[in-house]
Order: structure tokens, then C-alpha cells, then sequence
């Protein structure tokens, strides 16, 4: 019997979609040797974690400096800063030509608090030295600096200032409805002004640019000590510094004489440098049941990685490391907020000047983890690159002895505008994190592996 073409087709087309069923997952496997099969493999590893003293000493690469006295309600622990500050002198500084009867009529120091942690009715005394030693741009400053080695400490104090931080002062908009820029005024003695004045007039070339006026010999060229004499409560987050002279002048254009006032501030071309001493940090360090993160210096979280329980065979697909932090229970009105970045780093590359050799987070040695306040969380999502380095060194005998360590530590970043990292530096702003970890409650690594089938 003949059948007409079309009947043939309709059931070949039958008889094809019968033996398949909706599913492409197999597409193609018949035709693969079975050997070719890969299978995925999850792990899980605990990871030992301890708290890492770092003490005062960190690296103090920042525009901005600090002042005040705290105390964290959570832990306990007090942290205290005061701090040094030298100013720019722009290559275009002048003063007007027709000062009125070539007298100064004031010197003044300005800190311009754009933020704090505390009270802000908290009173504290404040003293400001001369410094008579230059700090270079081109030297490294800690957190753990000695005021003592940049200023004559026997000497009396230039100014004194009790003030709080609710008490400053701020220019406002022309309806009085916004303060803007809200700053400390410190009174300094006019002669201090009146003799950088008159040599300004006897040798201008002092004031040619930041370097020749730092070596120029006068009163506060080189810098001021803002050393904390009493006061608790609050810690001021000072954006800039100020030192601002005052005199009047003939303004030619009004044919009037009016009031005039040249500056010089704290910028990134000179050193700011803040010290901070924390105390009672070995109650959090005796704490073997968590971990903790303590910014500014203070305490970071070491954590020892298992890699000599990871497969040296397989491929690793990717790795997480998940932190978790324990919620603040305190009620306090004033808290230390939560480390926003954190880095993870090799423990040998902190100590080898991660931080002074500008090094930013690569994601192959070191990865960056950001706060997620939904999870309460710190996640790194693949650290795969660092363990697959590590496991390798291992194999070729030129790991360390701290090979297996990575250190956590607070950080700020800094982004170009192709949202590139340019920048890393430690976070100077007062926060804490108490992190599950410890002996009682480690931390787990997912590893997801892949291998082909033997």
C-alpha cells in the first residue's frame, strides 16, 4: 500500500516529539564519552577567627582630624584624640596693598566641625601650641604620634578654649533659615598676625608657596598642637582647619574702608595628623567567644583560613565567606555607628605596607564586603582566586608561615568617576562591630568544587 507523502511526514513528526520529552537539559549528552561529565561539589569549612590588637598604630593618611574624648556603651572602651595640623600657603597668597595703618586687628584659629559621635553639649578645654618642627608630606604618620616630639611641651599654651560642639558657630543664608559651615573660633594673640604681616612686607618671597612658608621661622608657620586638656562625651570630626588674620583696608572699588581677612588652611598638600589612645581594649581581646572591629585603630579580626583541609585536586568554582555581627543590645542614647567596608588581606601583605604602598583591593589577594544591614551581614562572595594561591604555594613550598591568615579591617574607598578604585585607606570614623567567631562559634567557608569524572 502506498502512502501519499504528507502522511509519511506527519508521522515521522509523531514519532520524533513521542520520544522526546519537554526538557533540552540532555540535548546532545548521547553523544558525549561519559568521562566527559563534570560533577560540583559543595563544602563546608569552619574558620577559626580571632580579634587582632592593632593597638594605636595604624597608618594616619587623612585630610581629616579629630577631637574629643568617648566612651562606647557596648564595649566599654574610650577612645581620645587630639591632633596636629600644618596649612597651605596658595602660590597666589597676597595681602591688599592699602592695609589701614599696616595693622593687623586679629588672628584667629578656625575648626570646622562637620560631624561628631556623643553629645554635643559635652564641654571640653582645648590648648593650642606652636609647632617648632616641621612634619615632611613626604613621611608616613601614625595614629600612635607623639605631640611631645614636634613641640616645646614645657612652653605655655598660645590659647586656651573651652567650647562644645553645640555651641559653634555658623554663617547663615540671607533668610537665617540654614547654618552653613559651623566652626570653633579660637582666639590667638595679635601679635602673632602683626608679625607675620610685617614680614610679608620686609620678605615676600616667604610667602611664595607652602614649603618656603613651613621653613619661614614664623609664629605658626610650621603648625599648631590642638592638644585635649579635659572633656568627655563627644569626639568632633573636623573637616578643616583655619588660620585666618583680620585688618582693615581701602577697597578702591567702594572708595570705602572695609574689613579684610587672608587664610591659610589644613589641606591635602600638608599633614594633618591625628593621635588617638584607646583604652580597656584587653576585655575585648580576653573575649574568645566573638571577634570584634574597632575603628580607629583599636582592633581588627584575623581569621585563619583551613586550606590544608581544601582539595589540592579539584577545582575550586568559588568560595564565600560570610560574617556575621551580634546586634547591639545597648540602650544608650549615643552609639558608635557600624563599619560600613571592610577588607580582607593577607596578613603578610599588611605587615609587608599594604597601606603605604597604596594598594587598593584587587580581588585576587584582597577583596572588599560591605555591610548589608538586611542579613546583618559582612559577605565576601568569592575569594576562589586567594584560596586557589594560597593551596598552590602550599604545593610548591613557598608558603609562609602566616600564609593561611587574612586580616578584616575597616576601611574608607575612594572612586573615580568610571567607578574605579583609586583609594583605600583605614576608617577613621568611631564604630564598632562585635562579630560571631571565636572559639565557641566559628565561621563558615562554602566552596563550591568541579571535577571531571574518573
Amino acid at each position: 500500500m502506498k502512502y501519499p507523502f504528507t502522511l509519511l511526514l506527519c508521522t515521522l513528526y509523531i514519532a520524533l516529539c513521542t520520544s522526546c520529552d519537554d526538557s533540552t537539559d540532555m540535548l546532545g549528552v548521547d553523544l558525549m564519552p561519559t568521562s566527559d561529565f563534570i560533577t560540583k561539589d559543595y563544602q563546608t569549612y569552619d574558620v577559626k577567627t580571632s580579634s587582632y590588637a592593632v593597638g594605636d598604630h595604624v597608618l594616619a593618611r587623612t585630610t581629616r582630624s579629630y577631637f574629643g574624648r568617648y566612651t562606647d556603651p557596648e564595649t566599654k572602651t574610650e577612645v581620645e584624640s587630639d591632633f596636629l595640623a600644618q596649612f597651605h600657603c596658595s602660590e597666589t597668597f597676597s595681602f591688599p596693598a592699602n592695609v589701614i595703618d599696616d595693622k593687623i586687628t586679629g588672628a584667629y584659629l578656625r575648626l570646622y566641625i562637620n560631624d561628631y559621635v556623643g553629645d554635643s553639649l559635652a564641654p571640653f578645654k582645648l590648648s593650642v601650641y606652636p609647632l617648632d618642627r616641621v612634619m615632611s608630606a613626604d613621611n608616613d604618620y601614625y595614629t600612635d604620634i607623639c605631640p611631645e616630639d614636634y613641640y616645646d611641651e614645657t612652653s605655655q599654651p598660645l590659647a586656651v578654649k573651652w567650647f562644645t560642639i553645640a555651641s559653634r558657630t555658623g554663617a547663615q543664608t540671607a533668610n537665617g533659615s540654614t547654618t552653613i559651615a559651623p566652626y570653633v573660633s579660637i582666639p590667638l594673640p595679635t601679635e602673632i598676625g602683626q608679625t607675620i604681616y610685617d614680614n610679608y612686607l620686609s620678605h615676600p618671597d616667604n610667602f611664595r608657596d607652602t614649603q618656603t612658608f613651613l621653613q619661614s621661622g614664623l609664629p605658626g608657620s610650621k603648625g599648631f598642637y590642638f592638644k585635649l586638656e579635659s572633656g568627655d562625651g563627644a569626639i568632633a570630626y573636623i573637616n578643616v582647619v583655619q588660620f585666618n588674620l583680620h585688618f582693615r583696608f581701602h577697597d578702591n572699588e567702594i572708595e570705602k574702608d572695609t574689613a579684610g581677612v587672608v587664610q591659610f588652611a589644613s589641606t591635602s598638600e600638608v599633614v594633618q595628623a591625628t593621635r588617638f589612645r584607646n583604652t580597656r581594649l584587653d576585655r575585648l581581646m580576653a573575649d574568645t567567644h566573638a571577634t570584634y572591629l574597632k575603628s580607629p585603630a583599636g582592633i581588627f579580626t584575623q581569621a585563619t583560613l583551613p586550606i590544608d583541609q581544601i582539595s589540592l585536586t579539584d577545582t575550586i568554582n568559588s568560595a564565600r565567606l560570610t560574617l556575621r555581627r551580634y546586634n547591639d543590645v545597648t540602650t544608650a542614647p549615643f552609639k558608635l555607628s557600624i563599619p560600613q567596608t571592610i577588607l580582607l588581606v593577607r596578613l603578610d601583605d599588611y605587615l609587608n605596607g599594604y597601606f603605604e604602598n597604596y594598594t587598593v583591593a584587587d580581588s585576587r589577594t584582597s577583596y572588599l564586603a560591605t555591610f548589608s544591614a538586611a542579613t546583618n551581614t559582612y559577605t565576601f562572595n568569592n575569594i576562589a582566586r586567594l584560596i586557589t594561591t594560597i593551596v598552590q604555594e602550599k604545593k610548591n613550598g613557598t608558603a609562609t608561615a602566616n600564609a593561611d591568615k587574612v586580616l578584616l579591617i575597616p576601611v574608607t574607598t575612594t572612586y573615580d568617576t568610571s567607578g574605579n578604585l583609586v583609594r583605600l585607606s583605614h576608617d577613621f570614623s568611631m564604630s564598632s562591630a562585635k562579630l560571631v567567631g571565636g572559639d565557641s562559634d566559628p565561621v563558615e567557608l562554602n566552596i563550591i568544587y568541579s571535577r571531571f569524572n574518573p
